[in-house]
């Protein structure tokens, strides 16, 4: 990966083999942030500052240990290392194409003062958008092969903070609607996990650099105190670990406006560089394909007379691609494997055959002949076992067949996914514990090899590995667009699908964890003739808002091409928007109620608007100093008519356009449940 604008200062600041104190502090390059690190009777602890106030009070950490004494007290400072960081990266992909990557760091080094004086350092990074910290088990005789039983960090909050939240260890994965609470009625929660105090900061806490451990969800003990609580294997064991060994880290996003979590980059910066050293294959991209129709039972995954993967049906969305500029067409159900109950029974699926009808050879050449790329599909049911039994063969099929990109699925529900042990006994755990992730890890370094980017839907959450592997480029981990085709409201909405409201808290919720493929563009919105009593609860203008405020380098196109033939005009801002960006700004917004977001082009002087919100109709007014300074641009704006309205007339829309420049005042009304998508296009002199 190409770094540039590189500034890289190391400052020993001291290393001690013996510190008089047991106390230390790191604060962040503006000193916005201060992390204070504390041993009391052994015991060691952290707190956080923002701006001199508390954030997060003192919090203990350690481990508890199988078989083994406990991690968490005893421990004296054996030595202290500062040091300041600033560099300046460059995404492969992404939201923001230069990322500053500053900080300060403290790491603080621990050995406990009686046997067996195993040794445990804790790293911590100060950012002027966060902190982050990480523990380190350094290779040593006293501490070799050991599970962690208990993962004791906590996270202990000075307030009872308004909270945004999904249950943890729930049958249907993260596939929930948000609930909107106060910390004290929250339980335990999946991450990222956002909250707002009442002097108007917002909190995310969420986990970076997620390898070789379990996923983190966060325990609320009582009392405004948090606690890290890790998804267990089938036998009780949190984490198998042997050293040397890091945790991922834990992250704190800290901002004065909501858009100012967004803005952050903190869970990427935690993450390593690119280890794909030829990234030239992995190219963002739009698509469409054989999915949306399957969710309005138009066609069949299975085979029958109405099955969708057939090899007529796949060369006309080729044809369609080809004409409008989509660079993949996606097929699922092409395999053997979708007749019966496969979700039950995942091991019935076949990754190198197609079905009959479907001839997956000839549907490949069809798509390069017209420029078009196939987009493999491999749906697991999340039987992992079964699928890594052929996935190198899968992988390197699609390689021949010139395929770039893959679609997973994982769907699977609760504790359902076994492998056998050498005993010929299955073993079921988590879709979020260490078995998966380390199965995911495999997956992705194996599609590198066979240069395949994936798009992984019911898998484990993102934490910025996208960075260091770029191939990884998207994710589901979510409730998606399908659900408004035959979804329910989950207990916090009474209407089917998803409820108005919910795109307008991704982004400063699930989308904080990073790109999601939401699959938006549905521009009928009602199913009538298949699903009557399913509905976009959008208007057509907020359906093409997505596009910018939703992000996600791989993006779908997702209604049927005859829909899009009968809306050219919604059609034309689908081309148009890019699925790759230079900048990304957020000129305003709320949780749960409305954001502008503003994102330039990597690849031209463009820049587009998405503006969304809840139920409620709203107006904005910006002026553009985003634009270049003294240019022309004309604003090609798609945006709801006066009279539109999500549940009543979400067809009302309008495309208009008019010139504007950096000094122009620009107004944005939307209408209730609405949005409004603009591009800016540059005028060339």
């Amino acid at each position: 990966m190409r770094l540039t604008t590189t500034i890289f200062s190391f400052v020993l600041i001291s290393l001690l083999t013996a510190c008089s104190s047991q106390q230390t502090n790191i604060e962040s390059p503006n000193g916005n942030n201060t992390i204070d690190f504390f041993l009391d009777e052994g015991t060691p602890f952290y707190s956080v500052q923002h701006q001199g106030k508390p954030v997060i009070e003192a919090s203990r950490l350690g481990f508890e240990l199988q078989d083994l004494p406990a991690l968490n007290d005893g421990f004296e400072i054996t030595s202290i290392e500062k040091s300041d960081f600033d560099q300046t990266w460059t995404q492969v992909w992404g939201e923001k194409e230069e990322i500053r990557n500053h900080y300060s760091e403290l790491k603080v080094n621990l050995q406990e003062t009686l046997e067996p004086n195993r040794e445990l350092t804790i790293v911590f990074r100060a950012y002027d958008d966060g902190i982050g910290f990480r523990y380190e088990f350094p290779e040593q005789p006293n501490l070799q092969e050991f599970n962690i039983m208990d993962e004791l960090t906590e996270f202990n909050m000075t307030d009872d903070h308004e909270s945004w939240w999904i249950g943890a260890l729930q049958w249907n994965r993260y596939e929930y609607l948000p609930e909107h609470t106060q910390l004290a009625e929250v339980d335990t929660v999946i991450t990222p996990f956002t909250m707002k105090t009442d002097d108007g900061l917002h909190l995310a806490l969420h986990e970076a650099a997620l390898v070789d451990y379990s996923t983190m969800n966060i325990e609320h003990t009582g009392d405004n105190k948090l606690k890290a609580n890790l998804i267990p294997w089938h036998d009780g064991v949190l984490v198998r670990a042997s050293t040397p060994f890091v945790t991922p880290w834990r992250t704190l996003q800290i901002g004065e406006t909501a858009g100012d979590l967004v803005e952050s980059y903190l869970i990427l910066n935690l993450n390593e560089p690119s280890k794909i050293e030829d990234t030239s294959w992995i190219e963002p991209a739009k698509y469409v394909g054989i999915w949306w129709e399957m969710h309005l039972d138009k066609s069949t995954w299975g085979s029958g007379p109405i099955h969708g993967a057939t090899t007529e049906n796949a060369m006309k969305y080729i044809d369609f691609a080809a004409e409008h500029g989509f660079d993949h067409v996606l097929v699922e159900g092409w395999n053997p494997g979708w007749d019966g109950d496969w979700f039950a029974d995942g091991v019935v699926f076949d990754f190198t055959r197609p079905m009959d009808d479907f001839d997956l050879e000839k549907v490949a050449e069809y798509a390069l002949d017209n420029g078009v790329r196939l987009m493999g599909h491999h749906e697991t049911s999340a039987s992992v076992e079964h699928y890594e039994g052929q996935m190198e063969e899968a992988f390197q099929l699609y390689k021949e067949l010139g395929v770039r990109a893959v679609k997973m699925g994982y769907v699977g529900h609760g504790q359902e996914i076994f492998w056998t042990d050498e005993d010929g006994n299955r073993n079921y755990e988590w879709h979020h514990g260490q078995h998966m992730v380390r199965h995911h890890q495999r997956v992705v370094e194996l599609a590198a090899k066979y240069n395949i980017s994936l798009n992984v839907h019911e898998g484990v959450k993102a934490t910025g590995l996208r960075r260091t592997w770029p191939n990884l480029m998207t994710r589901e981990v979510a409730r998606g667009q399908e659900y408004n085709a035959w979804g329910s409201g989950e207990n916090v909405w009474n209407g089917p699908g998803n409820p108005p409201n919910y795109v307008t808290i991704l982004p400063f919720h699930r989308n904080l964890a990073g790109p999601f493929d939401y699959t938006p563009g549905i521009v009928n919105l009602y199913f009538d003739e298949y699903k009557p009593d399913n509905r976009i609860n959008h208007t057509l203008a907020k359906e093409l808002a997505l596009y910018v405020v939703i992000y996600s380098p791989l993006q779908m196109a997702a209604d049927l091409p005859e829909h899009y033939e009968e809306r050219p005009d919604a059609l034309q801002f689908i081309k148009d928007v890019p699925a790759d960006w230079h900048d990304t700004r957020v000129l305003n917004g709320e949780v749960g109620k409305y954001i502008t977001t503003v994102r330039k082009d990597r690849n031209s002087e463009d820049w587009y608007l998405g503006s969304i919100t809840d139920e409620e109709s709203r107006e904005f007014s910006f002026t553009l100093d985003f634009l270049n300074e003294g240019d022309s641009y004309i604003a090609q704006i798609y945006r709801d008519s006066e009279d539109a309205d999500w549940d009543s007339n979400p067809y009302g829309f309008v495309v208009e356009e008019m010139e504007v420049d950096s000094e122009t005042e620009f107004t944005v009304n939307l209408a209730p449940g609405g949005g409004q998508a603009v591009r800016f296009m540059h005028v060339e002199e």
